[in-house]
């Protein structure tokens, strides 16, 4: 690290130890996991139009087409583990020095990295729904019976995205076979949130409730360009709690914070909260 990063860093970390930090994280959290993000370094703005709910519910075809897609991307997403960013986050809560956790990352590496009570903005790739009696399985149920019902499928995938969607040659898509809810025979989804969706209200209040009995509010690997993240900026701003931003170039956030670091979070995070030793600290800050 330079040495404007190292200073930014050492003022970041004066600010984890005093406690009370809300953390938010992006899909650039877990770019060192092997996921590449969306704009920043690792990856590109997803190309096309994304899939949306009307889509996926009402035409058959793009239904097919996502879970053909989602069936590939997923060997990404299932085999990433967390890395040095998640761990850090984990080691910060379990020291006293979290508000809370809060991401738009499907992908559930801060839980499996020790996390607890994540909220997770836009659900979690994980876990299955079915849209008809409401059933929640696992994925890996899920991907057992597409594979045995597609024995044939053996595209490759040029590009993932961090929502576990692909690049795929529409020829390939043709002919792979979607499976149904095994209770009622309805229809399957990801139990995350498509664009024309809304994050339920229960979410997003707890979100700005981790927000609001914050100290500080820390940004991880989120550029903030839709409203999904950048709002809990604008809360933090408007209640006068100071906003730090970890990321690996533009952020449009920047504007908001009060301290930016362009940095690689798997070389930042780690160096947060060390000097905490074995007394936990109040969480909630004092207005």
């Amino acid at each position: 690290m330079d040495l404007q990063v190292v200073e930014q860093v050492a003022r970041l970390d004066e600010w984890v130890a005093e406690g009370g930090v809300a953390v938010l994280s992006g899909a650039g959290l877990s770019t060192d996991s092997g996921i590449p993000d969306y704009r920043g370094p690792s990856g590109s703005a997803r190309r096309g139009s994304p899939m949306t709910y009307q889509s996926f519910t009402g035409d058959p075809l793009a239904r097919r087409r996502y879970w053909a897609r989602s069936h590939l991307g997923w060997r990404t997403i299932g085999d990433a583990r967390p890395n040095a960013g998640h761990r850090a986050v984990a080691r910060l809560q379990e020291q006293g020095l979290l508000a809370g956790v809060i991401t738009q990352n499907v992908d559930g590496l801060h839980q499996e990295a020790g996390a607890r009570d994540v909220i997770e903005l836009h659900g979690n790739l994980a876990r299955i729904v079915c849209l008809g009696c409401g059933d929640l399985t696992g994925r890996a149920e899920l991907e057992e019976r597409l594979t045995a019902a597609n024995p044939g499928f053996a595209a490759v995938a040029t590009s993932v995205n961090p929502d576990g969607d692909v690049e795929l040659d529409e020829t390939e898509e043709a002919g792979f076979t979607v499976v149904d809810c095994r209770s009622c025979g309805g229809m399957l989804k990801p139990d995350v949130v498509y664009f024309g969706e809304t994050v339920p209200p229960d979410r997003v209040s707890r979100a700005f409730a981790t927000v609001a009995g914050a100290r500080s509010l820390l940004v991880l690997g989120s550029s903030l360009t839709v409203m999904s993240g950048r709002r809990f900026v604008l809360r933090a701003v408007r209640d006068g709690i100071r906003v730090a931003i970890v990321n690996r170039g533009v952020s449009r956030g920047e504007p908001y914070a009060d301290l930016m670091i362009d940095a690689p979070l798997g070389v930042v995070l780690p160096n947060l909260g060390a000097s905490v030793v074995d007394s936990p600290v109040t969480v909630l800050r004092s207005k």
